[in-house]
């Protein structure tokens, strides 16, 4: 099994609130994040983005698996995830991710592109993340 590590620091209240989001490897270190930098256009992240960075990325190491399982090596891939954030059910819920793949893969043909993109976009692991068993230790400071 391998894990990896992201962590969040927040302080104050929601909307008054500050954040600052790290990756394990330091590559995500000390962004600010904050209710203005998801919901108002504030300068920072925020959780769909990096979540919509992650998942073009695993989509596209994913596409050039399934590609090279057909001899295939892609000379590029660029992958853009659109995650949709909307309020529902009297809180807010990411509804859709949208990916946007553009390709260049000698010797592939149209039909076997389609074939290989659809089977990354069902079976990379952050688009099964929704059904991942979730587990938590939560604790008070």
């Amino acid at each position: 099994m391998i894990k990896k590590h992201g962590s969040a620091k927040w302080s104050g209240g929601l909307k008054d609130g500050k954040g600052h989001v790290s990756t394990e490897t330091g590559v995500v270190s000390d962004q600010p994040y904050g209710f203005n930098t998801r919901f108002e256009g504030g300068k920072g992240t925020n959780p769909e983005e990096l979540l919509g960075a992650a998942h073009a990325s695993c989509f596209s190491m994913a596409l050039s698996m399934i590609l090279g399982q057909s001899d295939l090596v892609a000379d590029s891939i660029e992958t853009r995830a659109t995650v949709s954030l909307e309020e529902k059910d009297g809180g807010f819920a990411i509804t859709a991710v949208h990916l946007d793949v553009t390709a260049s893969v000698p010797g592939a043909s149209g039909e076997d592109f389609q074939k290989a993109a659809e089977t990354a976009k069902e079976n990379c692991p952050l688009s099964k993340v929704l059904n991942a068993d979730i587990t938590m230790e939560a604790k008070l400071g």
